[in-house]
């Protein structure tokens, strides 16, 4: 799950900056600026997803130098860490303290 929430996290602001750039307004310049930020959206897209991916791959099997290296390319040598939320359904609720309600003045009673 952590490899697909990186990956998104990654090539869906790619894609969006592709997609305003060549937009324009309202009217889609197809120049040679936005061919090039096109393939260099792609081509980053691509290049993370792949290193991303051997790392998952090279963790799974405990291959650390592969880890390592394949992290480092990416600019880190450890992976991200996203932390798993337990649905609400599963945690107890909370006891709520009761709180009297004040007296004329604002304080407490």
């Amino acid at each position: 799950m952590n490899l697909y929430i990186s990956v998104l996290r990654t090539l869906v602001p790619l894609l969006v900056g592709w997609v305003v750039t060549a937009a324009g307004a309202f009217g889609v310049d197809a120049d040679s600026t936005t061919v090039t930020a096109g393939v260099t959206a792609l081509v980053t897209a691509v290049y993370y997803a792949v290193f991303r991916a051997l790392e998952e791959w090279a963790a799974k099997r405990d291959w650390k130098p592969l880890r390592l290296v394949a992290g480092v390319l990416l600019g880190w040598a450890r992976p991200p860490e996203y932390p798993a939320r337990a649905s609400a359904a599963r945690q107890p609720a909370a006891p709520v303290a009761a709180v009297p309600p004040p007296d004329a003045e604002g304080r407490p009673a």
